[in-house]
């Protein structure tokens, strides 16, 4: 990203969305970014953390979510411009401060960015954002593209500082991982002189400030519909007497396919939560029937409903409640078309479906890399286990092990541990080892780990350490010894954390020496109270990254019996060819295929 701009040139840069949002925040003068790793969002602090150093900007990764924002909210209350950065989920981690700060409001602006993902890429819900911005009574903004995305992100914090309320800043993976030219400004610096001003009227929550607060929350939002009544992301082109509605990216798809099929409706694009109510009364007295598009939730829909009952009682109004406009998943510009189309009783264009195409595309489930210390771990795990105990896992790569047996259930981060009991505690005779990333336990397992110990919860834990954030793209947390702009700083113990919280039982070993991995979880298992048994070991992908070889593996033909016994272990890098298993060039030498050939057949290439 460009350092300085020269007065009155314009400078485009082909930007990542996310890094269009990061540029966004530096030219806004935030100082304080904050935020929790996970797709589609995490881009945006990395790319922010490149000018931690140089100017003077405090970019963090935060344990989590609630702390990411709790952070922020100091650093606004303080006078300085701050911003919290997670995924859709993480806004239900954070919606504990995220409520109650729209009472207290803010001083400095404070942006929230919620990255929501449609079709779930990779997450384990599609919830819509936008109801949390409903909920808590805030403004809400829907980018399109990286240049809205990044305009709306400065906007935001003018916008916040004029309500001193939080702005809710919602791009969709499609904006986030998009590509596009940005118009670039000039980096504005942070404010100087920063105080905290003691008000304990309007900083402390008691219910004798609460109540009052919530009356003067209500009572802005007059001034929140004023705010965004005129802002340039709702646009309106009125046409013939059919007409579209549509937000964010969804806006896009439609003004695409209303140029393809060349004909004359009417538009009306959305960008805002709560929407312009003057230009949407003008449209809906404008038309006869429209069509709202929108990804997830009928926000805009609900909204159209209410108003056109003022504005066009007779107003034929189409969408995810008359079934023209799916509520599950993302859209494209194909389904947007064909919907479009539909409502003209003009012919549509056939879509591939999943089934179809998976009968065309060769099966490729999703799996743990070659060499992955996680797939060694749930060997050892379920040797030691047995295929018939319980295994509650986690949010992480390591939740590619399904096929391996040891993965009975996922629900959201931090969840392992909590199910474990409450699994044992339903009556649950059976051995339960439960299985958490190392970054995932410090988000959101101690507590998990603290209430197992406390309450004499007899469960197992094995808690995956790779020394990074994987899942997400290997970014640091408390236990690397590393902040995300790569200096140095205090490194936790994992091992001294469980046992502080009530372990009994600790024990820390190296995946890779599988016969003592199998007898650390024997002993787990067989421990009356609450057992933790730590895998540790590098991930493989940032071992090679940073330079550590370790020598491949090849078969022996001749001493290979065809157990397929290394096949089943899951390893890409292990093949079977005719009546021999074979080892690929994806072979990252961990050796752990050798350990457990029972023919002896598996040897370090010389």
């Amino acid at each position: 990203m460009l350092d300085t701009l020269q007065e009155g040139i314009i400078v485009k840069e082909y930007l990542l969305g996310n890094a269009a949002i990061a540029r966004g925040i530096l030219e806004a003068g935030a100082g304080v970014v904050t935020g929790y790793p996970g797709t589609p969002a995490s881009e945006i602090v990395e790319a922010a953390a490149y000018f931690a150093k140089k100017d003077d900007l405090h970019v963090e990764w935060s344990v989590n979510e609630k702390v990411a924002v709790e952070v922020a909210i100091g650093a606004s209350w303080t006078g300085t411009r701050a911003v919290a950065v997670m995924k859709h989920v993480g806004l239900n981690v954070a919606a504990d401060p995220f409520m109650t700060l729209a009472y207290t409001g803010v001083r400095a602006g404070l942006v929230v960015i919620a990255s929501d993902d449609p079709f779930c890429h990779s997450s384990q819900n599609e919830q819509d954002s936008r109801r949390y911005a409903q909920f808590a009574c805030i403004p809400c903004l829907d980018p399109a593209d990286p240049q809205e995305a990044k305009d709306m992100c400065i906007f935001a914090f003018e916008l916040s500082e004029k309500l001193e309320l939080p702005v809710l800043l919602r791009p969709t993976t499609r904006v986030s991982h998009a590509r596009a030219d940005v118009e670039a400004g000039q980096i504005e610096e942070g404010r100087s002189n920063p105080e905290f001003l003691k008000n304990p009227a309007r900083w402390v929550m008691l219910p004798v400030h609460a109540r009052p607060r919530h009356t003067e929350l209500l009572k802005k939002q007059d001034r929140v519909r004023a705010a965004l009544s005129d802002v340039p992301w709702n646009r309106l082109v009125l046409r013939g007497e059919l007409g579209i509605i549509a937000s964010g990216i969804s806006g896009l798809y439609a003004e695409e396919a209303i140029k393809q099929l060349d004909t004359d409706i009417s538009i009306l694009r959305i960008g805002t939560v709560p929407p312009p109510d003057e230009l949407c009364s003008e449209f809906l007295r404008h038309v006869t029937k429209v069509m709202v598009i929108e990804e997830l939730e009928p926000v805009l829909e609900e909204y159209v409903e209410r108003l056109a009952r003022a504005q066009n009682p007779d107003l034929e109004i189409l969408g995810k409640r008359s079934g023209h406009i799916p509520r599950e998943g993302e859209f494209d510009s194909l389904t947007v078309r064909n919907s479009i189309a539909e409502m003209f009783n003009l012919p549509v264009e056939e879509v591939l479906s999943l089934k179809e195409a998976k009968e065309i595309l060769p099966p490729r489930p999703p799996a743990l890399c070659p060499g992955c210390s996680h797939r060694a771990t749930y060997y050892a795990m379920r040797k030691a286990f047995g295929k018939d105990a319980i295994f509650p896992s986690d949010i992480g790569c390591y939740t590619l092990a399904v096929p391996m047996g040891t993965i009975d259930t996922c629900l959201c981060m931090g969840a392992s541990i909590t199910v474990a009991s409450g699994i044992r505690f339903g009556g649950e005779e059976r051995d339960i080892c439960c299985s958490i990333g190392d970054s995932t336990f410090l988000h959101a397992g101690l507590t998990g780990l603290l209430n197992a110990a406390y309450n004499k919860a007899r469960i197992t834990v094995a808690i995956l350490d790779n020394s990074t954030t994987a899942m997400t793209g290997h970014q640091p947390h408390p236990g690397t010894g590393f902040t995300v702009s790569g200096e140095k700083t205090k490194a936790v113990s994992i091992g001294a954390l469980a046992k502080a919280l009530g372990a009994d039982f600790v024990e820390t070993v190296d995946p890779y020496d599988i016969d003592a991995t199998i007898e650390s979880f024997k002993r787990a298992r067989e421990f009356q109270g609450l057992s933790v048994v730590i895998a540790k070991r590098a991930c493989v992908t940032n071992a090679r990254r940073a330079g550590i070889k370790r020598r491949p593996f090849m078969v022996n033909n001749e001493n290979c019996n065809g157990c397929r016994e290394c096949v089943e272990f899951g390893c890409p890098a292990i093949e079977f060819d005719e009546d021999n298993a074979r080892i690929n060039a994806l072979c990252s030498g961990c050796g752990v295929c050798a350990q457990i050939c029972p023919s002896n057949a598996i040897k370090v290439v010389e």
